[in-house]
């Protein structure tokens, strides 16, 4: 007898029958439902699709056709203050789809952007330079500290005079003494600040400043990030398939707000047999036939699944590993978006099926 093949029919006993017929001869056929009482043909049937039914699951995989879904998530959990579509809709990239509140964020910004003000003022200042009036202040201190000590030393050589002709006192030599040191003081201190400004702002705080300046910006920039993904805007070409909150809800941070079904790929998702995985390879031709879709549509493997489902070590057995599927998709060679998503199909792989 030749191997067994289960055809396409809807009526699960047609499609039994069909297949004795093209296996028994016309003969044997008529004969054998002639003797055979109703229990008796069933209960073969019963052996037949039992023994038929490896070789059918290593011939014909089987899936849903899918597309491509992509869920659009809310950044904040601020409330939802507007929806642009329905579900169903068509929608095109960029187009906003849905609005959240954008008062807090708002003012935030705002904020961030008196702080890029400020730290920018502080940079263009450190990058400019002492002005030329601060240094003619410096050097109007450093005249008079040089003005003081000259009187201070004048004061403090008479009294030495005096303190040799014995007409006063050591303390009061010891105080000008005093005076002398600190008025000393006072012109090497303003030597060193008439220095630093003639020499400019160091390169280390202009560093710093402009450091400075770079993070407020970051902080700004991120809040604009942060104010634009309040609306949330269609990624690509698609079909507006869920919208699961209301207007003023509030959704969670990360939750979904909005799903898309891809228009343009369409693909079956399948799960092929182990004997078939084996001579499988990525860009083998397939045949996909759609429920209600009397022509098959041609496609090729695109992706396989490196690990098997539900696999238990003793499935791995010589016995039961034929029963391990894979999962898989097959990329359709049309682009059909009127094609049904999520309905049965069967695929097949021409010259695998002998």
């Amino acid at each position: 007898m030749e191997d067994c093949f289960v055809p396409e029919d809807s009526d699960m006993v047609g499609r039994l029958i069909k297949v004795m017929k093209e296996n028994l001869t016309a003969k044997r056929f008529w004969s054998f439902l002639h003797k055979a009482s109703g229990r008796s043909v069933f209960l073969f049937i019963a052996v037949w699709v039992s023994g038929c039914e490896s070789d059918y699951d290593n011939v014909v995989s089987l899936g849903t056709l899918e597309k491509d879904r992509i869920e659009l998530t809310a950044d904040s959990s601020e409330p939802v203050t507007g929806i642009f579509v329905r579900e169903g809709d068509v929608v095109a990239p960029g187009q906003i789809l849905l609005q959240q509140d954008v008062g807090r964020a708002q003012v935030a910004l705002e904020r961030a952007q008196a702080d890029v003000a400020v730290t920018g003022s502080a940079l263009k200042a450190a990058e400019a330079g002492p002005r030329q009036q601060q240094i003619s202040a410096a050097r109007a201190r450093l005249e008079a500290a040089n003005s003081a000590l000259s009187t201070i030393k004048i004061e403090l050589d008479r009294a030495r005079s005096l303190l040799d002709r014995r007409l006063t006192s050591q303390n009061q030599v010891d105080v000008l003494q005093g005076s002398h040191n600190e008025a000393r003081a006072r012109v090497e201190e303003a030597t060193a600040t008439l220095d630093e400004l003639l020499e400019g702002t160091r390169s280390e705080d202009i560093d710093q400043a402009r450091s400075r300046h770079n993070a407020t910006q970051a902080v700004a920039r991120n809040l604009e990030i942060t104010l634009e993904r309040a609306s949330i805007r269609a990624p690509l070409n698609g079909l507006i398939e869920t919208l699961p909150f209301e207007l003023g809800e509030r959704p969670t941070a990360g939750a979904a707000v909005a799903v898309l079904v891809a228009l343009g790929r369409s693909y079956a998702r399948i799960h092929i047999s182990e004997p078939l995985r084996a001579q499988l390879t990525i860009g083998s031709k397939a045949l996909v036939q759609l429920d209600g879709n009397q022509t098959p549509l041609t496609g090729h493997l695109s992706w396989v699944s490196s690990s098997a489902a539900f696999t238990p070590y003793y499935a791995l057995h010589q016995h039961d590993r034929s029963r391990l599927s894979y999962l898989a998709e097959i990329d359709l060679d049309v682009e059909d978006n009127k094609l049904p998503v999520g309905v049965p199909v069967e695929v097949t792989f021409p010259g695998l099926a002998e």
